[in-house]
């Protein structure tokens, strides 16, 4: 099934323990799409400034499964973002934030994009988010990401719009700050009333919980070794779990709990190298290969 996304193309400028780059390709819609396209046919929707650079339009473009007609190109600057992380890796501190031409995004969702039946909101605005919900003909399932920003911001607006998603996923700390619960199953339980019929909370190197009105399902992050940078990991987390949703055509509980498995793996290559360099060098054998690998470990 059709599976669109609606967020941000960006150009990162990272410094971690390991290493640093300036202005490669980053943005929460292009770690999705790529993520995704493992297992699905991907829409992206976003916003660029003249200033994109072409190499970086060929990286988006160059895989035949993600249909980038839906990326307006705008006179001004592409959004920047400019963060480092230390020690432990598990914050970014953000230095600085341009968001040039996605400050005033407003997706114009294209025609032929509009029967699409699996929607990731990827972080943003929550009225930009409705406008996109609105736009859409008869959507199948969709999934909204938030972040702290919003719900402080545009509280309201966020409730408004959980009302009508399927699911959303946050972070635990937006989880907290969302509910003032610091329990995270009480958290989780509050969410659920708000409306979606799953909150997935993410944990960072603590792994995952699902939660729905049938009980939760935790799952640990896969184990991996190689961490070199975490930017993108939420991403293409949400990626891998909505790519094989609509691969699989399938939301009950039980598949979700599988598609946040291949979720989890899909980040834990994403961490391994700077933007999608991993991504670019593994293949959809090596996904199932490290699933097996973490299911033997879970058993």
């Amino acid at each position: 099934m059709p599976l669109l996304v609606v967020g941000s193309i960006a150009l990162d400028s990272i410094e971690t323990p390991h290493g640093k780059t300036e202005e490669c390709l980053g943005g929460s819609a292009v770690y999705f799409s790529y993520a995704a396209h493992f297992f699905s046919n991907v829409r992206l929707v976003g916003v660029v400034g003249k200033d994109f650079p072409h190499n970086l339009k060929k990286i988006i473009h160059q895989k035949k499964n993600i249909d980038a007609t839906g990326v307006q190109e705008l006179e001004g600057k592409t959004f920047r973002w400019k963060g480092a992380y230390k020690g432990d890796m598990n914050v970014a501190e953000t230095i600085s934030v341009e968001l040039n031409v996605f400050g005033e995004f407003k997706p114009v969702i294209p025609e032929n994009f509009k029967d699409s039946k699996f929607i990731f909101l990827a972080n943003g605005g929550p009225s930009l988010q409705k406008s996109v919900l609105d736009q859409i003909h008869s959507p199948h399932f969709t999934v909204v990401d938030t972040m702290n920003h919003w719900i402080k911001d545009q509280r309201n607006e966020l409730l408004e719009l959980i009302k009508d998603v399927d699911a959303i996923v946050l972070n635990d700390g937006e989880a907290r700050l969302l509910t003032q619960e610091t329990n995270l199953i009480k958290a989780g339980k509050m969410i659920l009333k708000l409306g979606p019929k799953f909150v997935i909370i993410k944990k960072g190197e603590h792994g995952s919980i699902l939660m729905s009105a049938k009980g939760y399902f935790i799952i640990p992050a896969y184990p991996t070794e190689y961490v070199k940078d975490p930017t993108g990991a939420g991403d293409s987390f949400a990626g891998g779990m909505m790519g094989y949703l609509a691969k699989t055509r399938d939301t009950s509980l039980q598949n979700l709990k599988r598609a946040i498995m291949y979720g989890t793996i899909v980040a834990s290559f994403n961490i391994e190298d700077f933007s999608l360099n991993r991504f670019q060098q593994i293949t959809f054998e090596d996904i199932e290969s490290r699933v097996r690998e973490f299911e033997e470990m879970l058993r």
